[in-house]
């Protein structure tokens, strides 16, 4: 993994875009998703599957991945490699370094193999080196926790700083969003609490995308 070898006020790289997680599959998603991906330039949409069998998920991520695709946006699978393989998914993102070496085989090299849950920097730099596509920081553990946002940027533009891997990192709120790009962040994501209100998902969206353009979060 090559270093950048310049920091990220220094070096060229494209501007940063949003990287939406949406809430687990239910009524309504579809069309929660399409207005979505319409609301601002969304680079990529994750989207966590409860468990169950190959056979009973696929037909969900059949009717979910074109809304997004036709958009131009990547569509993610949280997990399940072999899922995203047979369901014509973009790619996966997988929770830790095992988890990800473990997919990649299944993934590469035509799907995009992202992971998160890296609580460390030799977790992060052994990810990147395994060839994941990017790594995510900040996001909640599944116990709800996450790391002082102090430290989430930090890890951020330290990353940025390096490595030329992309990274990703999670904003709790729109506030979050400049700091975040600030520090380094190729993507920004907007996690399931962007959804928790429908009435203002776009607006949410619209504005998350204004902070990471250079306007007031």
């Amino acid at each position: 993994m090559a270093s950048r070898g310049t920091t990220p006020a220094d070096r060229q790289r494209p501007a940063p875009r949003l990287y939406l997680i949406a809430p687990q599959v239910s009524a309504g998603l579809t069309q929660l998703l399409e207005q979505a991906v319409n609301a601002a330039a969304v680079a990529a949409v994750l989207v966590p599957f409860a468990e169950g069998e190959e056979v009973t998920l696929l037909p969900d991520v059949k009717t979910l991945a074109p809304v997004v695709q036709d958009a131009g946006v990547a569509f993610l699978i949280e997990g399940n490699p072999q899922l995203a393989a047979s369901a014509g998914a973009d790619g996966a993102h997988l929770e830790g370094f095992q988890a990800l070496k473990a997919a990649l085989p299944v993934l590469k090299p035509e799907r995009i193999a992202g992971c998160g849950a890296l609580r460390t920097r030799h977790d992060a730099m052994l990810a990147g080196e395994a060839g994941a596509d990017y790594v995510m920081f900040g996001e909640p553990s599944r116990a709800g926790s996450r790391p002082p946002f102090h430290a989430l940027t930090e890890r951020v533009a330290w990353w940025a700083e390096l490595f030329e891997v992309p990274c990703v990192g999670f904003a709790s709120s729109v506030e979050e969003v400049a700091p975040l790009a600030a520090a380094g962040a190729d993507f920004v994501a907007l996690g399931a609490w962007v959804f928790s209100d429908y009435s203002r998902c776009n607006s949410t969206i619209a504005h998350a995308a204004s902070a990471l353009a250079g306007g007031t979060a």
